[in-house]
């Protein structure tokens, strides 16, 4: 159990505004006492405003957004020094973390009281001609890097602490990346609102989303990054003892 926070277009000076709790569970193979392999199935709610930045323009700009993320990830592990519970002189170890993921994400945004799912909507143009390079998808590739300690607080407990950052293959955790393409794209009908009409330029009266002005940064992707505690109880393997022959018995 820990916490989570979101960087990128919309959090671009690494502010921590926006910490949601996270959670998950873990296996963890032992492969000798410097490196151990785990498999983690995590969630957490990541999210940002413009209203929390300082920068004129991003206030003025008005976006933000909410995305549910459920990830899958193996990650190794390398301790600084030998690590074996149990063992009083090996008690705790810092150690790296590296590894390959995917997560699932669904950036959302309020309309009416009502929470749109804005991958749908095409905030961006990428459901009009032309713009098909904009097109992203709710998986994305993730590679979680960072550091932890842990520490055996009985033999077979294990307590731990690991903040790791999640570099992505996605600009689009927040559903922005690019440029506006001009809100004369987007239909909208006064008895039936199109929330892709106001939600792809919330910049109330400042014109900011004229056709080809900068709505995010492309040039790198997004990211979010784990802070978490762990528990963990480690299941040993028992085997029978050596067969002794009789006569070795007699000795």
């Amino acid at each position: 159990m820990g916490a989570s926070q979101y960087f990128g277009d919309l959090n671009d000076n690494y502010g921590l505004k926006f910490v949601r709790p996270a959670g998950g569970i873990f296996v963890r193979h032992l492969m000798n006492s410097y490196i151990a392999l785990r498999g983690t199935l995590s969630y957490t709610q990541v999210g940002y405003d413009d209203a929390l930045n300082n920068n004129e323009f991003e206030k003025a700009r008005n976006l933000s957004f909410t995305s549910n993320i459920v990830e899958i990830a193996i990650q190794s592990e390398f301790n600084f020094t030998r690590f074996s519970t149990g063992d009083n002189g090996h008690r705790f170890t810092p150690y790296l973390t590296g590894g390959i993921g995917a997560f699932y994400y669904n950036p959302q945004a309020m309309f009416n009281g009502k929470l749109e799912d804005l991958r749908k909507l095409g905030t961006e143009g990428q459901n009009l001609g032309g713009y098909d390079s904009r097109k992203y998808h709710s998986i994305a590739a993730c590679f979680p890097i960072g550091l932890g300690f842990k520490y055996w607080l009985k033999p077979g407990f294990n307590l731990g602490f690991e903040i790791a950052d999640r570099l992505t293959l996605t600009d689009y955790l927040d559903d922005v990346s690019t440029s506006y393409v001009g809100k004369d794209k987007f239909f909208d009908n006064p008895d039936h609102p199109n929330p892709a009409y106001y939600l792809q330029d919330r910049s109330q009266g400042q014109f900011l989303g004229r056709e080809g002005k900068q709505r995010g940064n492309s040039a790198s992707f997004d990211q979010y990054m784990y802070a978490v505690f762990n528990l963990s109880f480690q299941l040993k393997v028992y085997r029978c003892p050596t067969y002794l022959q009789k006569d070795e018995f007699e000795q």
